[in-house]
């Protein structure tokens, strides 16, 4: 799939953005859809084209790409009264980069080949920064030939794009991502409550130690924001406890303790009650200075 395709694009926040302007820099033609309009007007001028429901976009696309917010939103956005799965248009590529459940994304997948459609879960890493960067890592489940035939597309957005199985197989290594940011930002945010309170030049330490083997992208991308003081979301913490409460569950099925991933989940509840919950995640290093 390289020629010039008709995209559309479900979902244009933080992240949806950038990746719409990735397809249109490389002349694709894409119709896009958020629930409020105004906010994809930057789109439009850029030269995307607005539809009023998911199901028309699906009905004249040959790949849909969906980024919502949670797994009752991509419910809605497939299989709801004007859903993408709705539609009859057999060869339809559908992927949902949303962080969602393994589970709604097999139940998509198993509706979307009874109608002659393929499709991918491919939820993604590397926040506002990867998504304008088009560096994101981009975790994909479903049929390894659909993957291989969206992966020129996938490239746009993303610098590490891998297929990991069958269906849900994208939802449970994004899980193992989230799992591995939780518990590191505990440890990020603890290094810069140190070293401020013993008083050095935290720009410094993070020079020294950020290339060193406490390295990591939350300390590299995040903590300096932290020293600024800088809450500005890259990814809400309200969706950060959505993706944690998907891997705890997911966690007690296969009857897996998680405390780490427990007590981070505890932390971001509390911010989220402090109000909080719109801010970017490294807002955890408030829990500490």
């Amino acid at each position: 799939m390289t020629n010039k395709l008709k995209i559309g694009f479900i979902g244009t926040g933080v992240m949806g953005k950038s990746l719409v302007k990735h397809l249109l820099n490389a002349g694709h033609e894409v119709v896009i859809y958020t629930r409020t309009k105004e906010k994809a007007e930057e789109l439009i001028k850029l030269g995307a084209t607005w539809a009023s429901t998911p199901r028309e976009i699906a009905s004249t696309s040959q790949i849909v790409f969906t980024m919502v917010g949670y797994p009752y939103d991509v419910e809605e956005v497939y299989l709801g009264e004007q859903g993408i799965l709705t539609v009859d248009n057999a060869g339809l590529i559908v992927i949902d980069m949303t962080t969602s459940t393994p589970t709604l994304a097999q139940r998509i997948d198993k509706i979307a080949k009874e109608k002659g459609m393929l499709s991918l879960d491919a939820p993604v890493s590397g926040g506002d920064i990867g998504a304008q960067l088009g560096k994101l890592s981009i975790m994909c489940g479903g049929e390894k030939d659909t993957f291989e035939k969206v992966l020129p597309v996938l490239n746009l957005f993303g610098e590490t794009v891998l297929y990991q199985g069958p269906a849900g197989a994208g939802q449970h290594t994004k899980m193992c991502n989230q799992i591995t940011i939780a518990t590191g930002m505990i440890g990020v945010c603890e290094a810069i409550a140190y070293g401020k309170k013993a008083g050095l030049d935290l720009d410094q330490v993070l020079r020294s130690i950020s290339t060193g083997a406490a390295g990591s992208w939350s300390l590299s991308n995040l903590a300096p924001r932290m020293i600024a003081e800088n809450f500005e979301p890259g990814f809400y913490i309200k969706h950060f406890v959505k993706d944690m409460k998907i891997a705890l569950e997911e966690a007690e099925k296969m009857n897996l303790q998680l405390p780490g991933l427990q007590l981070a989940k505890s932390m971001y509840e509390e911010l989220v009650a402090e109000g909080y919950e719109n801010n970017g995640t490294h807002t955890l290093i408030k829990a500490y200075v």
